[in-house]
């Protein structure tokens, strides 16, 4: 007594090839050592030292203000260049930008005073509504004590 197993027909596996990731490199930069004398070096005894012209810096002017006899230092030309610079531009950024923001501003408080009026008026009709319904109803032509009042507040 044999049994008989059917064998699976299986499709061959996917063949996917193996990737190999070289090791990334590097271009590692090479300088020039710097050679630094070091602190203690002194000039041999059978050399001169060189003769080398030394130029003065001429001395920066000075404001002298005479009644509480104190020296300003003036500063350099390119500071005041920039300085004043600086404030033409920002003067003149101001100057134009305000021109050009006023009417805009004035608008948007029309808007804003609009709505906030609206606003006033649906929260005023909404009291006198409140105040109508619990107060009992009387003719048209006379008018209750707290409408009088509310009316008169605003």
């Amino acid at each position: 007594m044999s049994i008989n197993l059917p064998t699976p027909n299986l499709p061959k596996g996917l063949y996917i090839p193996q990737m190999y990731l070289r090791q990334p490199t590097a271009d590692v930069p090479a300088f020039k050592p710097m050679i630094i004398p070091p602190a203690d070096l002194e000039r041999p005894e059978e050399t001169q030292a060189e003769e080398s012209e030394k130029t003065e810096q001429p001395e920066p002017p000075k404001l002298k203000i005479p009644v509480i006899d104190i020296e300003m230092p003036l500063p350099e030309t390119a500071v005041v260049v920039t300085a004043v610079t600086t404030a033409v531009i920002a003067v003149t950024t101001t100057t134009v930008t305000q021109s050009l923001f006023e009417p805009i501003k004035k608008k948007v408080q029309k808007q804003l005073q609009a709505k906030v009026n609206k606003w006033k008026e649906t929260r005023k009709k909404k009291k006198d509504s409140s105040v109508n319904s619990k107060t009992p109803q009387k003719t048209k032509n006379t008018k209750s004590k707290s409408s009088e009042h509310s009316s008169d507040s605003v």
